[in-house]
């Protein structure tokens, strides 16, 4: 609970929309909350079992121990997805670990690993399970099919917070969309150039 509250005051901006992981001022992160979670993990560490719990907390741990997103250990994870997923498999934590892949291999993987999760129907009224394949086809520069997905991920949304931050993902791929046109047009236009 430290290692996520810690996180809390990055996660919204002034205007009151999300920020998404890779947009955190990480100077916002609470770093005496950090300490005291980071202390209590170590201290949870020392008996024979380990639980959900402590994979969760152990998994905030790498997010809080970062100083830049980029710097995430996203390999590590993963392994720690792998290890919750033997221990409560079910289709969130699946994609939360298909997210982790994506960021430790690239999209493709991570769309691969989502299409892979058994019991996805499950996942059908979760908006970010839509956003997540969206911001892949994005960073793949398939403009349109994360479009497609962001939309839908909108129509799910469960409060408004979600849905303008699901609007500016919409935006983000037309406007992405329009500026790949025009460069194909300037390119088009130069080569005909004498």
């Amino acid at each position: 609970m430290c290692l996520s509250t810690a996180r809390l005051p990055a996660r919204v901006n002034a205007s009151g929309n999300l920020n998404g992981l890779f947009d955190q001022d990480r100077s916002l992160w609470n770093q005496e909350l950090v300490r005291d979670g980071l202390r209590l993990l170590d201290l949870s560490a020392t008996g024979p079992e380990i639980s959900e719990y402590h994979v969760e907390a152990a998994i905030a741990s790498v997010h809080s121990e970062a100083l830049r997103a980029e710097d995430t250990d996203w390999g590590k994870i993963v392994s720690l997805y792998d290890t919750l997923v033997t221990i409560r498999p079910s289709p969130i934590v699946a994609l939360n670990r298909a997210i982790a892949v994506a960021q430790s291999e690239g999209p493709q993987r991570g769309l691969e690993e989502i299409s892979a999760i058994a019991d996805h129907e499950r996942l059908a009224h979760y908006p970010f399970y839509s956003a997540a394949m969206g911001e892949f086809e994005l960073r793949l520069r398939r403009h349109e099919a994360a479009r497609v997905h962001f939309q839908a991920a909108l129509q799910l949304a469960r409060n408004p917070m979600e849905r303008r931050f699901l609007e500016q993902r919409v935006r983000a791929c037309e406007s992405s969309g329009a500026e790949r046109e025009r460069s194909k047009k300037r390119g088009t236009a130069k080569s005909r150039a004498p």
